[in-house]
């Protein structure tokens, strides 16, 4: 592998922490080369982290919500061919939908979903016009799920495991592969940075980011469709396929809802 990715670029977002941060070093430990963004200053000290593999680092801060901030990253290849993208940047968004602002609301809207998929259509046109490239985007099985006290970002994840499946096909003649990584509840800051400590799943053992990652990032290159991390996983999202909506509503409110873990 790693003579192959000699030389090759990878994009990854949300690579300040967690999963993003694994798959990055996944990466450089493949030797691509890397181009990693997130919107917050830590991803310098993540970019000097990974120097020490043999392989080019950039990074890049920049709010990947907005359509600004991807131009940005996309500005930052300077021309050069992206062999693979990884996008990861992700929020999530706990307590009731009512009772959140909504450029809170918005805000998880347009970085899971719209920052995603507009970096996804530049990228992506360019890897379909040379005929070669691999894209992964990191789903959730909570996409799933009705997402009870978890609305918005449960419904963006549907999106992108939705949205991964129908691009893989327009693209299955194309020389370019699209992978979805479907987790768990992972052990990441997501939690805290969504208000959700104090919730059951907030409280629960979670899965290693670097598991997932490493299972995303094998799946990525295997040009797989799809791998859901974890066999735990695997059992609730095989068992929500076939679990009426409203059921699976009410499991996800005694997970999710505020204090939950107080009960």
């Amino acid at each position: 592998m790693a003579t192959t990715n000699k030389g090759k670029l990878a994009i990854i977002t949300g690579a300040s922490t967690g999963i993003g941060y694994e798959l990055a070093k996944c990466c450089a430990e493949g030797v691509f080369d890397l181009l990693i963004a997130a919107d917050e200053p830590e991803i310098y000290q993540a970019a000097d982290d990974f120097k020490k593999y043999d392989v080019e680092v950039a990074a890049v801060e920049a709010d990947l919500a907005t359509i600004e901030g991807v131009d940005k990253l996309y500005a930052a290849t300077r021309g050069r061919a992206v062999d693979a993208l990884l996008a990861n940047a992700g929020r999530g968004l706990g307590g009731a939908f009512l009772d959140q602002s909504f450029d809170d609301v918005r805000h998880i809207i347009d970085t899971n979903i719209t920052g995603t998929i507009y970096l996804a259509q530049k990228v992506g046109a360019d890897m379909r016009e040379r005929g070669q490239g691999r894209i992964l985007f990191t789903g959730s099985i909570a996409g799933f799920t009705p997402g009870t006290f978890n609305a918005v970002y449960n419904g963006t994840k549907a999106f992108i495991d939705s949205f991964s499946f129908a691009l893989r096909n327009e693209l299955k003649d194309s020389g370019v592969t699209v992978t979805c990584l479907m987790p768990g509840a992972t052990d990441t800051e997501f939690f805290e940075r969504a208000g959700m400590e104090d919730t059951n799943i907030g409280q629960s053992k979670k899965d290693d980011p670097v598991d997932v990652a490493r299972a995303g990032f094998e799946a990525m290159m295997s040009g797989e469709g799809d791998v859901v991390s974890g066999w735990k996983n695997k059992v609730l999202s095989a068992a929500a396929l076939i679990t009426p909506s409203d059921v699976l509503a009410e499991q996800h409110r005694k997970k999710a809802e505020p204090g939950s873990a107080n009960k």
